[in-house]
């Protein structure tokens, strides 16, 4: 039987070939054989209670000149997809939240979503990793000004960031010192109405971000870390990081055994954590990258991983 696999992504045209995890899952299905099947978020809807979407034939070559091709748009339920990808990078928006929405009837109708959309509703990339405080640094979420410049008086050195974004954008560091502390939070809070998260700086930033994938509760044994670029404390690579693999230490096996019981039970099959020195930042369940990297660098094929997993999974249902 061929596998039908719906992804829900951003437009593929803009991706970057080099670097896109979505596409190493893509070349990795197409290899197995399996039918592809793209999707945006506008093309998800909802008719008589199903779920379903314009959907379009894709095929994907290894090929930077060419490396998609969008067939015929047909009209789908999505229930007789066998998986889909949900690979919209946040924010965290209505709209994405719609989707999740629109996704969660289509497992009811019968389709695997990878990571289940329940979970992407509960499990906010920020808060998330605050459920497990042995792994975190000092934290605190909050959007009144008087616990936010409490907490920066007693850490001294802080970072401040939106729950809801990506890329290492508008995080703010703030040194005891810093004659901007009162208009830092009063910008991402919007002055009040918008919780944020202060962090406590951890040092070890300076020698790399790293985000560990975990793939259906395993542990890739190698992390990608992100190094700041000179003069920055953000060590994501769209800030202009440089990316180093790392093999993982024992206390990033520790991490991931504090949490991997956690993302089991709540489904997660596809998993970034971000571990800062000794600590867990942040678990990044939307759309997890770094695949390509971490492929490149050690000869993995953690598409393969997932994607075997996910076929053991349907086999089993």
């Amino acid at each position: 039987m061929t596998i039908k696999l719906g992804i829900v992504m951003d437009p593929i045209a803009s991706i970057n070939y080099k670097k896109d995890t979505s596409l190493a899952m893509l070349w990795t299905a197409a290899d197995k054989g399996w039918s592809l099947y793209y999707m945006e978020q506008q093309d998800l809807f909802l008719e008589r209670g199903q779920a379903y979407a314009m959907a379009t034939e894709l095929q994907v070559f290894k090929n930077p000149d060419k490396f998609y091709e969008l067939g015929q748009e047909t009209r789908m339920p999505l229930g007789e997809l066998d998986v889909i990808l949900m690979r919209k990078d946040p924010p965290f928006d209505s709209a994405f939240m719609h989707t999740t929405m629109i996704l969660d009837q289509a497992e009811r109708d019968g389709a695997m979503v990878v990571n289940p959309p329940k979970a992407l509703l509960e499990c906010n990339e920020k808060l998330f990793a605050t459920q497990f405080p042995q792994c975190c640094p000092e934290v605190l979420v909050s959007r009144r000004t008087d616990l936010l410049k409490a907490f920066h008086k007693e850490h001294q050195d802080v970072i401040f960031k939106p729950l809801d974004g990506m890329g290492g954008s508008s995080i703010f560091r703030a040194k005891h010192d810093d004659p901007n502390v009162s208009v830092i939070i009063e910008t991402l809070t919007q002055m009040g109405q918008e919780q944020i998260m202060a962090q406590k700086f951890i040092p070890e930033i300076k020698q790399g971000d790293k985000r560990i994938l975990i793939v259906d509760g395993k542990p890739v044994p190698y992390a990608l870390a992100r190094i700041p670029a000179s003069g920055e404390t953000r060590g994501n690579l769209a800030a202009g990081g440089r990316a180093e693999g790392r093999e993982l230490t024992d206390r990033d096996r520790w991490i991931c055994e504090q949490v991997i019981p956690t993302l089991n039970e709540k489904g997660l099959m596809f998993v970034g954590l971000d571990v800062i020195g000794d600590y867990l930042t942040e678990i990044n369940v939307t759309s997890p990258t770094c695949v390509r990297q971490l492929d490149d660098q050690y000869g993995l094929n953690i598409g393969m991983d997932l994607m075997n997993a996910i076929e053991q999974r349907l086999g089993a249902a």
